[in-house]
């Protein structure tokens, strides 16, 4: 019988209780404990869950039976509690971005590192069939040499969206907004299918919303291999879009919708899809309709790799990466030039 491994929540927003319900679901999963900011919320879920609640993480991090520490905080609060479950033993997983600048990214990188545990960072639409299966016929070359790659995330999301926490779409809590919240997703596809990238022109604004960050960004990205492409995200358009990624190569495209394929084309080959897994969800004008499953699915990865000692798929070097390109956006467009990245 395989041995259930033992998790702890530190963060019970909307996606905390996402990942809660994946790690429920899960076979080789427990669910020991969670934490969570608002005192009222902590007790009533502890209750509902029938799981033990912690007020200050720190205190939960102490358990020694717990394996691995998920952490489900705004943004720019990931580094301390990945840092501290590090140093106490535990793996870790951090949602999307890894935190909201590369130094703190690079400390909670180099900290798992050095403690010996693994890190997993949570970009779960890596973990849809037709991405993988698109990722799998660029590495083969059936697209021949790559020439554009593109990712649009035209979302909506109103002012009371942001109103109704403390830290969504600040500098200090979101790091920004439109980019590095609701785009990092598709962008972080972007980079993985079409490999890396090597310069930046970005144009950041904010619009429609009283925010720190902006409602509206986009980018000129010059690929490593050659190939240019352009990253277009906002949280103000009405009524909100299916986020969309076009990987075009001079043998043929593939365009993903909400990580659904709409359109497959290679030359010499018959226009059939190879994968037929529906869109589970999107947040384009509701960030309720996530679905969990492909969560649940990257969480299973981070089961594997302890078992297999082995790195999880999206470790931290990975989701890093999107992360830089956020930042070279920002940087970009506060400097009025293009950023080169370091690759």
């Amino acid at each position: 019988m395989n041995r259930k491994f033992k998790f702890g929540i530190i963060g019970m927003g909307m996606i905390g209780e996402h990942h809660a319900k994946s790690i429920i679901e899960l076979e080789e999963a427990e669910l020991a404990a969670i934490q969570c900011r608002t005192i009222s919320k902590g007790e009533n879920l502890s209750k509902k869950l029938n799981i033990e609640y912690y007020h200050d993480y720190l205190d939960m991090i102490k358990r020694e039976d717990i394996d691995i520490i998920d952490i489900c905080l705004p943004s720019g609060m990931h580094m301390e509690p990945a840092v501290s479950a590090a140093k106490a033993g535990k793996h870790v997983i951090v949602e999307k971005p890894i935190d909201i600048t590369l130094e703190r990214a690079d400390k909670i990188i180099n900290t798992c590192r050095e403690c010996g545990v693994k890190l997993a960072v949570i970009f779960q639409s890596r973990f849809a069939e037709p991405t993988r299966k698109l990722k799998e016929a660029v590495v083969n070359g059936e697209l021949g040499k790559l020439v554009l790659g593109d990712a649009y995330i035209k979302w909506h999301r109103p002012q009371g969206y942001y109103n109704s926490t403390d830290w969504r779409g600040t500098l200090k809590g979101d790091g920004g907004a439109a980019l590095i919240n609701q785009s990092i997703h598709t962008i972080d596809l972007l980079q993985w299918i079409m490999g890396p990238v090597k310069r930046i022109y970005g144009k950041t604004a904010t619009l429609t919303h009283d925010i720190e960050g902006e409602d509206v960004g986009i980018a000129v990205l010059e690929f490593e291999n050659g190939a240019l492409g352009v990253i277009e995200g906002s949280t103000s358009v009405y009524p909100g879009f299916p986020q969309r990624l076009e990987i075009h190569g001079e043998k043929g495209s593939v365009i993903l919708e909400s990580d659904e394929i709409k359109y497959w084309t290679i030359q010499g080959k018959e226009q059939t899809q190879p994968v037929e897994e529906k869109s589970d969800g999107t947040g384009a004008s509701d960030p309720m309709a996530i679905s969990h499953i492909k969560h649940k699915r990257q969480i299973k990865d981070m089961i594997d790799a302890i078992k297999e000692d082995r790195e999880p798929f999206v470790n931290g070097d990975e989701g890093r990466k999107a992360l830089e390109i956020v930042i070279g956006i920002y940087t970009s467009s506060k400097e009025g030039k293009p950023v080169d990245l370091q690759l």
